[in-house]
This record gives structure tokens, sequence and C-alpha cells, in this order.
């Protein structure tokens, strides 16, 4: 599988939150290096949720999430504000874009806290900062999405986050106990690589031995006998699609 062929559920989403006009769109245009996200100087110019499936170095397979404002106001504020909420919900990671020049606003408050409640890493980006090149911001990044200020140091910074945003999911070790026998049933045929086994199959072994399981290997032709020979009965069989 190509990494462009990674499923989105696979991929590490990353939302970018904050207030209308705080530069979100040019931030995400920054880190991408691409136009993915409209940019304009008029408020609320994100009105849904803007999302693009790539690679992005030096994270790999992502989904970049471009949220509207969270300080969005009337009836269809709300509306834009509950989307921006809703990503909340599939975030791997957040990155809150902040107005430098402005600084933290109850809406930024507001957001910091649900990350915090949602356990979802986060980091803190003050965009524009080239506009205050004297302020010092402590808890966070200053990034110039205009100037490329720091945008380096800010995919390095979430490639960090996503060692613990997305764990990998186990193969099959949440099947087995420190101590269990697991048979592995490969086919050997005319379709099979010569001399050795196919990744799946050498990532559930792996997978198995971790979890402190032993595996047993056999073709399919010899399972009866293998099953006869272990004397007990395993506790995980592993068949190909095949079998």
């Amino acid at each position: 599988m190509s990494l462009n062929s990674t499923p989105s559920g696979e991929r590490v989403h990353i939302g970018f939150f904050g207030r209308r006009n705080a530069g979100k769109s040019s931030v995400v245009n920054a880190v991408t290096n691409q136009q993915i996200s409209v940019v304009s100087d008029v408020k609320g110019t994100t009105t849904d949720p803007v999302t693009k499936a790539m690679e992005l170095l030096p994270l790999g397979p992502v989904m970049i999430i471009d949220t509207p404002g969270f300080d969005d106001e009337g009836a269809l504020g709300e509306q834009r504000v509950l989307r921006a909420k809703q990503v909340l919900n599939r975030a791997d990671i957040a990155v809150l874009v902040v107005d430098a020049t402005a600084g933290k606003t109850p809406a930024d408050v507001q957001l910091i806290e649900i990350f915090k409640q949602k356990n979802i890493p986060f980091v803190i980006v003050y965009n524009k900062s080239d506009l205050v090149p004297d302020a010092e911001f402590d808890d966070g990044i200053a990034v110039s999405a205009l100037k490329n200020k720091n945008i380096n140091l800010l995919k390095e910074t979430v490639a960090g986050l996503s060692k613990n945003a997305k764990p990998e999911a186990p193969v099959c070790r949440d099947l087995v106990s420190p101590g269990d026998i697991a048979v592995l049933v490969v086919p050997v045929d005319k379709s099979a690589p010569k001399g050795r086994l196919i990744l799946p199959q050498q990532q559930t072994i792996r997978d198995l031995l971790d979890a402190g399981a032993a595996a047993v290997v056999t073709r399919d032709s010899e399972l009866a006998q293998t099953l006869e020979k272990l004397g007990s009965k395993p506790s995980l069989v592993i068949t190909d699609s095949q079998v």
C-alpha cells in the first residue's frame, strides 16, 4: 500500500483551530506548502471544515483539517462553530492558531480547555509574530505564515505529538495472553513469494511474540496434523482468507 492510498482512518488527523482572522488557513497553507484553504482578510472566510489527505514530512500520512473560526457569531456563525466542535471528535492533534498581535482571547482559552478535556495533544501557534518581533510566547511557537517563520519547527513539534496521539493498532496481540499458543496457517502456493513470508504474516508473528504468546506456523495442508501434535487446543488460529 502506498502512502497516498493510506485509508483515512489510518492517517493522523490534525485539526487547525482558532478564532476568525487569526490566520488558520494561512498557517495550513504554509505547513502543507499548498493552497488548501482560501485566504482573505475578511473574517469568517472558512465557513466549513476543509480537509486534505496528504503526506506531510516528517509525519507521513495525515489528514489536515482547517476549521471555521471558533468565535463566529449569529445564527450561521453558531452552525459554523458547531462544525468546528465536531472536528474535535476526530482530531488526533490540535493546532491552536492565535493572532500574535492580539494574544489569547476567551475563545482560545475555551479551546485549550476542550483539548485538555478530550485529551487531545495540542500546540499553540502565535501567527503574525513578524508584526510583534519583540514579543515572547512561553507557551507556544511564534510563527509567521507570511514569512514562513518557524513553520518547520511547527511540523517537527506536531510530529512529536503524533507519537502519543494515535497508538499503533494491534494486529492480534489483544486477542492473546502471555503463554498462549497461536497457530498461523500460511498457504504456500505459486502466488506466494519464494523463500520468505509476506509482510502481514511477519507482522502477525511479531505481534504474537510481543504479547508473550507462542506462534506456530503451518501450511493449510498440515493444519490437522499440527493441531493433533500440539496436544492442547490453541488459544487462537489465524488463517488466510482463502483457507
